[in-house]
């Protein structure tokens, strides 16, 4: 039984998500209920106010960006294969990332929303985070020379992401996700002083 609720509350944040990427942070009861093939009041049922789950979804949809990086780490202990790994996977895989489109949709809303501003902003600073750990690991091991601290790189780092993907998002015709890696990969080279493989 448990698993059922489990598995229910998967689509129903599934659906939200796909909805709010469709028709943006502003998304109706009746679009999400489309989306998981539900009616209203079956929605209702799980989550009786929308905005709960739509907080819901936009958290579960923002895991990929941190909880799913750090887990893709796992195992690997070289500090430059890390940075790859996580540069790479922090890009849209295209202009249909439907993950990608959430986070544009709810950064459109964020200026009016503060449950929505303070998810990106949070999510922004377990990114930083993130980097800073790989940047200042690497640093200790003499694997880096970093050109300046690892905030100021981290930061920076995470401002690529965001400007290249929503580059990619646009459908800019010369910059897809790996031409966009490998420009944030150049960045780094630069900053860790390190020949940073472009494949791993």
């Amino acid at each position: 039984m448990a698993r059922a609720k489990s598995t229910r509350r998967t689509d129903l944040l599934e659906a939200a998500q796909r909805a709010m990427a469709e028709h943006g942070a502003g998304v109706r009861l009746n679009q999400v209920a489309e989306e998981a093939g539900l009616t209203s009041g079956a929605i209702l049922y799980h989550y009786p106010d929308l905005q709960d789950l739509l907080v819901d979804a936009n958290r579960a949809g923002m895991e990929r960006f941190h909880d799913a990086r750090l887990k893709a780490l796992e195992g690997i202990t070289d500090p430059a294969q890390r940075l790859v790994v996580t540069i790479t996977s922090g890009l849209p895989i295209d202009e249909d990332d439907e993950e990608v489109r959430l986070l544009c949709a709810l950064g459109g809303e964020a200026a009016r929303n503060t449950v929505y501003a303070v998810l990106l902003t949070s999510l922004y600073d377990r990114q930083v985070a993130m980097y800073q750990a790989i940047l200042e690991s690497g640093a200790a091991q003499g694997e880096f020379v970093l050109s300046g601290d690892a905030l100021t790189i981290s930061r920076n780092l995470v401002a690529l992401e965001d400007a290249y993907g929503y580059r990619i998002m646009a459908g800019h015709p010369t910059l897809d996700h790996d031409a966009c890696a490998e420009l944030i990969l150049n960045y780094a080279r630069l900053s860790t002083n390190h020949p940073l493989p472009t494949e791993l």
